[in-house]
């Protein structure tokens, strides 16, 4: 009788390419990088059924890096490359790589279709609110007054909000975290068993270009006073003490910062998340510092059909009604005419 042997457990960097990482030294990209290998050997992801798919910019590296199949497509038309994909092969795994600008400029129709039509795929945009690959231009997400090479005066545009426009483009999942935080695998986690598009912007620093633009929330001394870290079913509770929530606030739709033991205020006064409920999202994506936290964590999530399992079940059901044709009576079919 032939012992059965457990397959070893794998490892992160069973993961890795054998190309060598070129980002800058300290880029907020290797540490996406190593928490998505976390995720697939956490997994035990089949390399062999999985694609990374990126347009142009830094974090369009990405499929070089790991040792699974990948695409690095032109700019910001990764999704379109992911949906071909993911119809010719629905049991493909798939995950899109972009960026603030590659995904949001001139991927931004791009994406929102992928978004709206909810094509199973995991999306990562990494927003470092700066263009890095092409030195240093403002991006879509750079906030007003930002130097830079084309905006020497400080940019006057007003930024987009990453999850605001995949909410407000029918997106079903709807999450977002740093680059560096130990919950970042766990969010990722989170969009892999979502069946439909998982959308996830990483806050991501760039630290030739933009280095510092999220110290106000990222840094170890005031993180925990700036982040709110959502849990499905639980209070929006923050603070290094945890002794600030949020709050609907009386009388109103709107919701407020509160610190807990004032003004007789307890936990059963703030409000506790539900990752179900779009009009929540929608006012979470938009709060601002510094009077409120940078809300952290699945802030959607409610599943739906997936695009390509809808079209294909269509063309099932054609084939069972209609028989498969053949091809020279669809060329003779409906109005044809003859050249003389």
């Amino acid at each position: 009788m032939t012992e059965h042997v457990a397959p070893a457990k794998l490892k992160p960097l069973d993961y890795a390419s054998d190309q060598e990482v070129r980002w800058c030294p300290g880029c907020g990209d290797y540490a996406i990088l190593r928490a998505v290998q976390r995720v697939l050997a956490d997994n035990a992801v089949d390399t062999a059924n999985t694609v990374f798919i990126s347009g142009i910019g830094c974090s369009s590296r990405f499929p070089y890096y790991l040792s699974t199949y990948g695409f690095h497509t032109i700019h910001g038309r990764a999704p379109a490359f992911a949906t071909g994909i993911k119809l010719a092969n629905p049991e493909l795994e798939v995950w899109l790589i972009t960026g603030d600008g590659d995904g949001l400029s001139i991927g931004g129709n791009h994406l929102l279709h992928v978004l709206r039509r909810n094509l199973d795929v995991q999306i990562m945009l990494f927003n470092n609110e700066i263009y890095g690959l092409t030195k240093g231009q403002y991006s879509p997400t750079s906030r007003p007054g930002t130097h830079s090479p084309t905006s020497p005066l400080g940019s006057v545009e007003r930024p987009v909000s990453p999850c605001s426009f995949a909410l407000g483009a029918g997106g079903q999942f709807i999450a977002r975290q740093v680059d560096i935080h130990k919950n970042l695998p766990a969010v990722l986690n989170r969009a892999r068993g979502f069946r439909g598009a998982a959308f996830v912007e990483i806050f991501q620093n760039c630290l030739v270009y933009n280095d510092g633009v999220f110290d106000s929330f990222t840094q170890k001394k005031t993180a925990a006073d700036h982040q709110l870290q959502l849990e499905h079913g639980e209070p929006m509770i923050f603070g290094a003490a945890q002794d600030k929530g949020l709050r609907v606030k009386p009388g109103s739709f709107e919701l407020e910062v509160v610190a807990l033991g004032e003004n007789g205020i307890t936990e059963s006064d703030i409000l506790v998340h539900d990752e179900t409920n779009r009009a929540l999202a929608s006012q979470l994506v938009t709060l601002r510092m510094p009077e409120f936290p940078v809300i952290l964590g699945v802030i959607y999530c409610e599943p739906a059909a997936s695009y390509e399992r809808a079209v294909l079940d269509q063309i099932d059901s054609a084939r069972t009604a209609g028989g498969a044709p053949e091809l020279q009576d669809l060329l003779q079919a409906g109005r044809t005419w003859t050249v003389t």
